[in-house]
């Protein structure tokens, strides 16, 4: 068969096949009487080869390794082939993301998106201090992506720079905050305290809704994280997490903290908001109602009765003053010395 021939019926341009005849690729099997190339039926099926190995991309030099080494084993070049795949994919996929966000952040000029781009990079730094100016310097007049900081924030470990991102995303209003969300579903502890932490110096009242939905949350640590924001804006529905930090001990100072706040804000409202007063009545009376029944709980332990104890010292209201009454005859010492020593104090308010 000729060259025009086989060209026709392989779909390889004649061109091609000389190509691949200059590299050794392929030798054709004769000459016609006037020195035409003549290909055989092996010569044919080589080329199929070759072709099929070029689709699983495959330079042509490696093909030429893989068709004339007699120690060649396929196995080794598809899990080869798989890696190199994987790394172009990885490699486009980064690339796709970096185009994305340089879209996202809508620069005017070409020196905005010189300007995203040298941010971008920055914010990949190994370098912390190269990250710290980054997220620092995103305060310019350049918009920065987003998706970008939320990114580098669930990854930052360098507190610092953990810090001065989350102050970057801070500022960025509410678009960072449903990726912060998903952020706390994380698998990996570590992102999810990121993205609590992050979600909790968000401003508005999107992240206060999201913070809400973490106090369900299966970790306890994210669910401590969003008590103590959520009882610092105000937010009621944080008590029981708070009450239950105190009895496990964990942050339970903060906690305490937190509850006091929601306590003294319930206690100083307009006395002419009427149904404010109620509401909040409603909140010191939750608060001090949920510490006495955990006092009261048959598993809660002595360190933790004391803790319950102390945090009854700035709930106003008669149900905590009677709880510290009751608990200064308590039949454990350091719970009963610990409300004398309370009612002493608020007797000389």
């Amino acid at each position: 068969m000729l060259i025009g021939e086989v060209a026709r019926r392989s779909g390889v341009s004649a061109r091609m096949l000389r190509h691949y005849e200059s590299l050794g690729l392929l030798r054709p099997s004769g000459r016609t009487g006037s020195g035409y190339r003549e290909y055989s039926g092996d010569d044919i099926r080589r080329i199929f080869h070759i072709e099929s190995l070029r689709s699983l991309g495959l330079s042509l030099r490696e093909i030429g390794r893989a068709l004339d080494d007699p120690g060649f084993t396929p196995s080794a070049l598809v899990d080869d082939l798989i890696r190199q795949t994987h790394e172009r994919i990885a490699a486009e996929t980064e690339l796709l993301t970096r185009l994305r966000r340089i879209d996202a952040a809508e620069p005017a000029d070409w020196e905005d998106v010189l300007q995203v781009v040298a941010f971008l990079q920055a914010l990949g730094s190994k370098n912390a201090g190269a990250r710290q100016r980054a997220a620092l310097s995103s305060a310019g007049e350049v918009p920065v992506p987003v998706e970008a900081l939320v990114e580098a924030v669930l990854r930052e470990s360098e507190p610092n720079v953990a810090g001065a991102l989350r102050w970057a995303l801070a500022r960025s209003g509410d678009d960072g905050t449903a990726l912060l969300a998903e952020g706390v579903g994380s698998p990996v502890a570590a992102v999810r305290e990121r993205a609590v932490q992050s979600l909790a110096e968000m401003p508005g009242d999107e992240a206060t809704a999201r913070l809400r939905d973490a106090l369900t949350n299966p970790d306890a640590v994210v669910r401590g994280h969003a008590a103590l924001t959520l009882g610092a804006r105000g937010v009621a529905e944080a008590i029981p997490v708070l009450i239950d930090m105190i009895v496990a001990g964990r942050n339970d100072t903060d906690a305490a903290d937190a509850l006091s706040m929601l306590a003294s804000d319930a206690a100083t409202v307009d006395p002419t908001a009427m149904d404010r007063i109620a509401m909040d009545q409603v909140a010191v009376d939750q608060i001090a109602t949920g510490l006495v029944d955990r006092l009261a709980h048959d598993t809660t332990q002595a360190p933790a009765r004391v803790r319950l104890t102390q945090a009854l010292a700035d709930i106003p209201g008669s149900t905590a003053s009677d709880a510290l009454v009751e608990l200064s005859q308590d039949g454990d010492r350091a719970v009963a010395v610990t409300a004398t020593y309370l009612l002493r104090l608020r007797e000389a308010r």
